[in-house]
């Protein structure tokens, strides 16, 4: 059996339960159960911290984990980066008080910074010859500024709206984040034949992101003009219907570009439109 390692709680604990159903592992998580075996697929499930994920995962605990590539890259453990799954996007940034005149990196000279993540500050203050004090604190790291913890923060942004609540600005992205499938580098050939099969199952979900199945019908005469239009995964598939002059069309677009090519559609005399969520895709 395959043991994976997620997070107990949080955003990025909802996104992969949600990974993990739709790739088919059943669970039914009680109250205070870390480890848990799924239905109709050899693995089990491990609940941790997240910082105890690449360690866990490095020293065999567990055998693959999904991580935020932040927790990945702090710890810097000896786990190999399997695939990057999408979701949970971030990044790592300094914020400083927001009245304060900011022209460049110098500023942080001299500073104090609170943050949770000291090795990748420290790596980027380096290399660009910055000397200044970490104070390296769990949790809460925002308000560190307005108690006279610290004179700024480095510390994990989503949208921004709790360093404006803190009085905070970004100032500088020192790396993007998102979650990430890790493994032990030394997995056994069953074991590794059970990843195999799970990340078929996950690029089948991601492929199928954003894309959208199109049935329609369409005058045979603009099905040069139509194709160009919706060329789908390879080409479109095409059924004559019982009318000779018309004929059905089936196709997967994707969603940024789905009001372009349905305008575009209509102007060539499709009929019919037919638009259906795409749940997983097989290539």
């Amino acid at each position: 059996m395959l043991r994976i390692a997620v997070q107990s709680k949080g955003r990025l604990y909802d996104e992969t339960m949600l990974l993990l159903e739709e790739a088919g592992i059943k669970l039914n998580r009680g109250k205070r159960i870390l480890l848990l075996s799924a239905k109709g697929f050899p693995i089990e499930v491990l609940f941790l911290r997240d910082d105890d994920i690449p360690q866990s995962v490095a020293n065999g605990v567990a055998d693959i984990g999904i991580v935020g590539e932040n927790e990945y890259v702090e710890k810097g453990q000896d786990a190999k980066l399997i695939k990057r799954l999408g979701f949970s996007k971030c990044r790592l940034s300094l914020a400083i008080p927001k009245d304060e005149h900011y022209q460049g990196v110098e500023w942080f000279s001299g500073k104090t910074i609170a943050t949770s993540y000291p090795e990748i500050l420290k790596a980027y203050l380096t290399e660009r010859g910055v000397k200044a004090d970490l104070h390296v604190i769990s949790g809460s790291v925002e308000i560190a500024p307005g108690i006279g913890l610290a004179d700024a923060i480095f510390d994990i942004v989503s949208s921004g709206s709790t360093l404006v609540s803190n009085q905070l600005k970004e100032v500088e992205v020192i790396m993007q984040s998102e979650a990430l499938l890790i493994a032990n580098n030394n997995l056994s050939d069953e074991k590794q034949a059970i990843l195999d099969e799970l990340l078929f199952r996950f690029e089948a979900i991601q492929v199928a992101e954003g894309k959208k199945y199109v049935l329609l019908n369409a005058p045979k005469e603009k099905m040069n003009e139509i194709i160009e239009v919706l060329p789908g995964m390879k080409s479109p598939t095409i059924t004559p219907l019982a009318d000779g002059n018309w004929v059905s069309v089936q196709s997967v677009i994707a969603e940024k570009h789905f009001w372009e090519i349905i305008g575009k559609l209509k102007s060539l005399g499709a009929e019919g439109i037919l638009v259906l969520p795409i749940e997983k895709m097989i290539l």
